[in-house]
């Protein structure tokens, strides 16, 4: 079940859009608990409504209405959209919100999304199950001769990214399969990445492929962040292209590390064309 947490207005987020670092700080650890229990999707605050607009139709036709909107209480400061199996369970994660928050005088709504389910059976109907058909999630599995540990680490420390797993081949029931010189080795390795993951285990001998015909694809919206992320991984590697402007991309390079993982690093990617609408994907 999917439920969005809203977080409701007041007097203080309507003046006064920045929270204290103490706050912020708090936030980005409950947010933290939620994204490593898979909870989370996806979750924002928002600034005040004098910066936003409402849109008032009226026999089709939209009027613009410039904010701020009263009362306060009424809006909204921010969500989290979050992944339960019930509304107790929703309840049990909202009842965690910081109190660092306003001293504790915060107001939260939780609300169901529907499903497909809730609906009768229709042409629209079939066109969302249709789009319902795509995976929960899509992640990539690097393998490695014997460098997984090595290198998962060093793509934490670059990305930012969460280390979640790191369990080597000694600690499972397939130990005594394997030689002894590589229980330390790395049977599965998960980095957490916003949700995503980059997962990576060590193969023994004829077992391991060098990578071929596929590369890790980061894309950041800020250049700087990106363009250092580039030079890391590049470091002790070697540049297939460099990072630097394109006709589809702020900036764009490729690389493969010193591991032998072949990776692209882009800043603002151009959307491409969807060959049934013409529109941007």
């Amino acid at each position: 079940m999917r439920y969005m947490m809203m977080r409701k207005a007041d007097a203080r987020t309507e003046s006064d859009p920045q929270p204290d670092v103490e706050v912020l700080a708090a936030m980005a650890d409950y947010n933290q608990r939620m994204l490593r229990a898979g909870v989370m999707v996806s979750g924002d605050g928002l600034r005040p409504s004098r910066e936003g607009c409402r849109l008032v139709f009226r026999d089709g036709e939209p009027r613009v209405v410039a904010g701020p909107f009263a009362p306060s209480e009424e809006l909204l400061a921010g969500y989290s959209v979050l992944e339960v199996d019930s509304l107790e369970e929703a309840i049990r994660w909202a009842s965690q919100w910081p109190p660092e928050d306003s001293n504790g005088n915060v107001t939260l709504e939780l609300r169901r999304y529907y499903t497909l389910e809730d609906f009768a059976p229709s042409a629209g109907l079939e066109q969302h199950r249709v789009q319902a058909r795509l995976p929960d999630e899509l992640n990539l599995h690097l393998t490695f001769p014997g460098t997984c540990r090595e290198a998962m680490t060093y793509y934490a420390e670059v990305t930012g990214g969460h280390l979640e797993a790191l369990i080597p081949y000694g600690e499972t029931p397939t130990a005594a399969e394997v030689p002894a010189d590589w229980h330390d080795r790395i049977i599965h390795a998960s980095l957490n990445l916003r949700g995503r993951r980059l997962m990576g285990a060590d193969m023994p001998g004829e077992d391991y492929r060098a990578p071929q015909g596929a590369r890790v694809h980061l894309e950041y919206d800020d250049e700087a962040q990106a363009a250092e992320v580039f030079r890391r991984l590049a470091e002790g590697g070697e540049v297939a292209m460099p990072f630097a402007e394109t006709f589809w991309a702020r900036r764009f390079g490729m690389l493969t590390d010193r591991f032998g993982m072949p990776w692209m690093i882009a800043c603002r990617t151009g959307h491409c064309l969807d060959q049934e609408t013409g529109g941007a994907s």
